[in-house]
């Protein structure tokens, strides 16, 4: 009974018990702010690669005002004949041209251009048209719908809508990488 009422010791178990909570508070604080660091890397990574992303798409754009020819040689195409195909009709004029919207940098029928935009690459694809008369080709003027009240030629104008698909990933480091889809009015 006397050993159990007895006070010695008891301040050093005390100090370990805060020892032990400052340790443990200690530990996650560092744990915590490891952990920012970590992400507000990610967070940077993936920015740059929908940047590249973004860049990738505005010379896909490029490439749809000048109707399928490439007026710089900065992008790639594996097959330019097969995305004057897409630019010019709507997905059931392609005959067996890819139209998924998965894009395999491996295989080079997968993506209809690629751009190196820094450290990433860039790959785009049309995947889906719908016809209209507003491109670059135009056929309508001077033989458009007459308005019946005025007795004027009016040119209707219906852009094409194409779907895209963006992918751009890290040439050092291909799991850095982003992935979009856009649907352009031209």
């Amino acid at each position: 009974m006397k050993i159990l009422r007895n006070e010695k010791g008891f301040a050093m178990v005390f100090v370990l018990i805060l020892a032990a909570i400052s340790l443990a508070m200690t530990l996650a604080m560092l744990l915590m702010v490891s952990r920012g660091s970590f992400l507000s890397g990610q967070q940077k990574r993936f920015r740059t690669a929908v940047e590249a992303s973004r860049g990738g798409m505005e010379a896909m754009f490029q490439l749809i005002s000048n109707r399928g020819n490439p007026d710089n040689t900065l992008y790639s195409m594996p097959n330019a004949a097969a995305v004057q195909t897409k630019l010019a009709g709507p997905i059931g004029t392609w005959g067996a041209l890819d139209n998924a919207s998965t894009i395999d940098p491996a295989v080079s029928t997968s993506y209809d251009m690629s751009i190196d935009l820094g450290t990433y690459r860039v790959y785009t694809k049309i995947v889906d048209t719908v016809d209209g008369n507003s491109g670059a080709d135009e056929g309508l003027i001077k033989t458009a719908v007459v308005n019946t009240g005025s007795g004027e030629v009016t040119v209707v104008s219906v852009p094409y809508l194409y779907t895209i698909e963006v992918l751009s990933q890290a040439t050092t480091n291909p799991t850095e990488r982003s992935k979009l889809s856009v649907l352009y009015q031209y």
